[in-house]
């Protein structure tokens, strides 16, 4: 009872399941291609994608293999690369990091922006072209906010942290050598007694 149309049936049907079971695999592929010819990114680029951050170490046809800073390998699927939104940290040569400082509120806001990037101008690593700057940003609880950025080069995470470290104690030294405060939250407790007649 079996005539070509049924053949024909059976292998259209088997068409459409291998189809759908390799759709993935060829997506993957053309992405894959797509991103070694037009280099969005490259071996050795730090990137990040979603909830991961690390190196790229290898772009495969199927995945891109990604290592994060603490050590731990990720594997991307190059369709999800390819349509999805990343950051590339080192994409260009310079990169620029910020930190928000605050100050206390009776403490000249002129003469802190000064003194901070008095400390900057005097760390070798901080670039001065683009040049360092102090922006005033927000009235906060404890005093004022002050952001502090500066360029750095090269803009690798191990280079930013370190950098980060250098930027950070330099400029606490320097606010407190010229008696800045560096406030931080506090909070007043009043204790009420209820042994009292009016409280019931």
């Amino acid at each position: 009872t079996f005539t070509p149309g049924n053949l024909i049936s059976a292998l259209g049907i088997t068409g459409i399941a291998i189809g759908f079971a390799f759709k993935d695999i060829f997506e993957n592929f053309l992405a894959g291609i797509l991103i070694l010819l037009t280099e969005p990114f490259r071996i050795g680029d730090q990137i990040v994608f979603g909830a991961y951050e690390g190196t790229v170490e290898q772009i495969e046809t199927r995945a891109t293999k990604m290592r994060t800073y603490d050590g731990r390998l990720v594997v991307i699927p190059n369709a999800d690369l390819y349509k999805g939104t990343f950051i590339v940290n080192t994409a260009y040569a310079t990169r620029r990091l910020q930190y928000d400082v605050v100050v206390g509120n009776g403490d000249d806001i002129a003469t802190a922006k000064r003194i901070m990037l008095d400390a900057l101008h005097r760390l070798a690593d901080v670039e001065q072209d683009p040049a360092p700057d102090v922006l005033l940003m927000a009235y906060v609880d404890a005093g004022v906010a002050l952001r502090l950025r500066w360029w750095i080069k090269p803009p690798r995470r191990a280079d930013a942290l370190d950098l980060q470290d250098k930027v950070l104690e330099a400029v606490k030294a320097a606010l407190t050598a010229h008696g800045i405060d560096l406030p931080f939250p506090t909070y007043q407790v009043l204790l009420h007694d209820q042994t009292e007649a009016s409280d019931g």
